[in-house]
């Protein structure tokens, strides 16, 4: 093994089937590139690789036959593997060693806290933008699915070796401002007992509307209703998007969210950067006057149809404030943006990339991940209301009933892109049924297990020196391919972008850990045996920890 930020198994794999590709004398097709996965079933060993089906057609042979020409000019270090066999049509199947499975559990013992850790992303710099909720709310229960999904996604591309930040984006300008302010204006004149504007037809009449004029300073408020009705609107306005932003980014702190960067939309209006974004877009011949509006001519880059960037009133469209906000992503230096959306934005994707296509970047450095809804359940019914008496259960009211953990473990067992059915009497469960109390259990039983060996006085094993080749047992093997597979298990959430393959591998391994557990007792009187099976239980809690710190989960040591 080699050091902390070494390239994940399946990548030197797959360069070794590069070089026996080349070695034989095929070549890929333009754009193809060696692939090696986990087959589905793990009879056919670690790794898997199809292709010799992808070579078959160009080298114009059986697959078949590919496949054994590759082997015949496979060359892999030595230790490495234990055999590789073909399957089906022209499967190429890798099993490694048990000399490897070893050294990744020394690897994991010698430098705990980066284990895990590659160089897959090769320094790619990226900004995921994501949660970015409209400031005249709360965060709801979606806005902490995206926020647990960015934050996850965020660690992950960083442990893959990538350099990753989060943004938040706050849409702090134009009329859903102004709505909000007209509302908290109203609310505060209610409370004051002063003659009151009726709320806005399309206002914000939730109560935490209410909540938040009562804390409006009285003589500053009066001092904004002496003023002009649209700048009463925006003065009220500015202050209540100002405490609701506080609000967002205190829910997210306590959520364990850190954000990286904060931006408003109304910093870009005021620099000049949305104008001159619209200039940029004139000079490229990508805008077109008509029926009083500018537009974007959209179906030039595959859109359904052109898109509004002024108004026929003059004023810009979301649209262009959000282009010109992507503009100044790019000048920040970024080389890929990953944005973070709502379930309802799916149709804004080819319009963003078509215009940052239209700027002149590659529409390839920008990727859009769509969180689906959100379905709360208490007792197998759907949860409508929240508990406060508002229109919705906010991310403060799940956090208060079920903790951070459960919230964020659980918004992350399934793809950001699928719905998610969110149990809330299973989540506070003490039980097996609970997927994250049994990881989080698998993890205190293996702080007791190492605690009771030093309450025993056995010596603290060497990793270097123990024989860790006893480790011998089927279940304690099963253990050993599931920890030296986080590393590559790490790589291909980064890649993927899907944080969810880090609680289905955490609830396996600590299925795994428990069969080794019942089975084969760690602290015996064999104290050659006693060591290496601490080693494993070490080891396998040095994971566990470290795959449940991606999801921004606690590792408990009792419970």
């Amino acid at each position: 093994m080699s050091d902390a930020k070494s390239s994940p198994i399946e990548r030197r794999l797959a360069d070794r089937v590069a070089d026996a590709i080349t070695r034989s004398g095929y070549a890929l097709p333009e754009g193809a590139s060696v692939e090696v996965e986990v087959p589905r079933d793990p009879e056919h060993g670690d790794w898997a690789t199809a292709v010799a089906l992808t070579l078959a057609k160009s080298a114009k042979r059986p697959p078949r036959e590919v496949a054994e020409t590759l082997v015949r000019n496979l060359q892999v270090e030595p230790g490495v593997l234990d055999g590789v066999s073909l399957a089906g049509p022209g499967f190429i199947n890798f099993r490694l060693s048990h000399a490897w499975l070893l050294g990744a559990l020394r690897e994991a013992l010698r430098d705990p806290d980066a284990f895990g850790c590659t160089d897959a992303g090769r320094g790619e710099r990226i900004l995921v933008e994501y949660v970015s909720a409209n400031p005249t709310g709360p965060l709801n229960v979606v806005s902490a699915r995206a926020a647990s999904y960015g934050d996850s996604l965020i660690r992950i591309l960083n442990a893959a070796g990538y350099r990753a930040e989060g943004e938040f984006y706050s849409n702090d300008w134009g009329l859903q401002a102004e709505l909000f302010g007209a509302s908290v204006r109203t609310r505060f004149c209610e409370a004051a007992g002063l003659p009151t504007p009726p709320l806005p037809e399309e206002g914000y009449a939730a109560g935490y509307v209410s909540d938040l004029a009562r804390t409006l300073d009285a003589g500053q408020a009066r001092g904004w209703l002496a003023l002009p009705e649209t700048e009463q609107r925006r003065a009220f306005g500015t202050w209540a998007v100002g405490r609701m932003l506080e609000r967002q980014q205190q829910d997210l702190g306590r959520f364990g969210v850190r954000m990286d960067h904060w931006h408003r939309e109304s910093d870009l209006h005021r620099s000049g950067l949305v104008g001159e974004t619209l200039r940029e877009l004139q000079e490229r011949s990508c805008v077109e006057d008509r029926e009083g509006a500018r537009w974007f001519l959209s179906t030039r880059f595959g859109d359904q149809e052109d898109r509004v960037l002024v108004r026929s009133n003059g004023e810009p469209t979301y649209f262009l404030a959000d282009t010109a906000y992507h503009v100044e992503k790019f000048r920040r230096g970024y080389d890929r943006l990953i944005d973070v959306w709502g379930p309802d934005h799916h149709g804004h994707i080819q319009r963003m990339k078509g215009v940052i296509q239209a700027l002149g970047h590659g529409p390839d450095r920008f990727d859009v991940i769509i969180i689906q809804w959100v379905k709360l359940l208490r007792g197998g019914e759907i949860v409508k209301m929240s508990k406060r008496g508002g229109e919705f259960i906010s991310m403060e009211d799940l956090v208060a009933e079920v903790g951070v953990d459960a919230a964020r473990f659980f918004f992350l067992l399934r793809r950001a892109e699928s719905p998610l059915d969110f149990d809330m009497e299973l989540a506070v469960r003490r039980s097996e049924d609970n997927p994250v109390y049994y990881v989080q259990y698998a993890h205190a039983r293996i702080a007791h297990v190492l605690d009771y060996a030093r309450q025993q006085g056995v010596p603290q094993p060497d990793p270097e020196a123990a024989p860790l080749e006893l480790l011998s047992e089927p279940e304690a093997e099963r253990v050993l391919r599931a920890l030296a597979g986080f590393p590559s298990l790490v790589a291909g959430a980064a890649r993927h972008r899907e944080p969810h393959r880090i609680p289905i591998y955490l609830k396996d391994l600590a299925a795994r850990f428990n069969s080794f557990y019942h089975q084969h007792r760690v602290v015996t009187s064999d104290a050659p045996r006693t060591a290496a099976r601490l080693l494993l239980t070490r080891a396998t809690g040095i994971v566990v920890r470290r795959g449940l710190s991606l999801l921004g989960v606690s590792a408990p040591e009792a419970m």
